[in-house]
């Protein structure tokens, strides 16, 4: 018999199954519930309870209220209902190609990375992080969502590497030194300043430079945003890691693989 400890689940309502009678009625906090489908990070998740925007059952959710399996819950439009959960949270790595966009559902109707994973009975891949439809490598999903917003939380300074190739500033056949001094130093974006914690050359050709960057806050295109500053243009991105997770050699783009649980397990560490 697995030793997992057991706690709620969110799915949605027209996946339940009713629970065999014998199943008992597990209760946790409300917040915790939804920060552990992905939906917010607890402290985000306790405001939006406190502003009346969640239901419990139809009717408006109190702050510190639990829920029981079998309860139904609506927030932002969709209603789900909390299930037992006795499987061990789970981490794919996914190599995403170029074309691709990150959410579930794109108005615009190109494919999802969704579209290329393993079907899930009873629980949701959860997106850690983003990339643009542009950029590719390693992205990591999960069916744990606070372990989702942990590893996103700037405050734990993660850290995300990449390989990138440049053109030079107009008039510059390749990137200057003082330049790339300058992106480790810090410089001024839209939202505040930011900085490569690590910047290294690691090659060119007549027409382009090409680099290995860190950074830990991820914010919205940074790596792009950052080069684009200075006058550069980024012609290729891609993740290469993300915390203690690099992208496996022999994973091919638009393929993925599932961590192993140890490996899991020390995400949390």
């Amino acid at each position: 018999m697995s030793d997992t400890p057991r706690k709620l689940s969110l799915n949605k309502l027209s996946l339940k199954r009713d629970a065999a009678p014998e199943q008992p009625k597990l209760e946790e906090r409300l917040h915790k519930v939804l920060a552990q489908a992905g939906l917010g990070s607890r402290r985000a998740l306790e405001q939006r309870i406190a502003d009346g925007l969640v239901k419990v059952n139809g009717e408006t959710a109190q702050t510190g209220m639990s829920v029981k399996s079998g309860d139904r819950i609506e927030l932002d439009g969709r209603s789900f209902v909390a299930s037992a959960l006795t499987e061990p949270s789970r981490v794919l790595i996914y190599n995403k190609p170029e074309g691709e966009v990150t959410t579930r559902e794109d108005p615009e109707g190109r494919p999802t990375i969704f579209e290329a994973l393993p079907v899930l009975k009873g629980a949701r891949w959860i997106a850690i992080g983003r990339l643009d439809i542009n950029t590719t490598g390693l992205l990591l999903l999960t069916t744990d969502g606070e372990l989702a917003n942990a590893m996103m939380h700037p405050s734990f300074e993660v850290e995300r590497e990449y390989v990138v190739r440049v053109r030079a500033p107009e008039g510059q056949e390749h990137v200057p030194d003082n330049l790339v001094d300058r992106l480790a130093r810090g410089v001024a974006l839209d939202d505040g300043p930011a900085k490569f914690d690590e910047i290294e050359r690691i090659g060119g050709t007549d027409s382009h430079d090409w680099f290995r960057v860190v950074v830990k806050e991820g914010r919205n295109r940074e790596v792009r945003r950052l080069w684009e500053s200075q006058g550069c243009q980024v012609s290729r991105l891609k993740r290469t890691r993300y915390g203690k997770v690099a992208l496996p050699r022999e994973l091919l783009r638009g393929q993925s693989v599932e961590l192993a649980q140890d490996k899991v397990e020390a995400l949390r560490a």
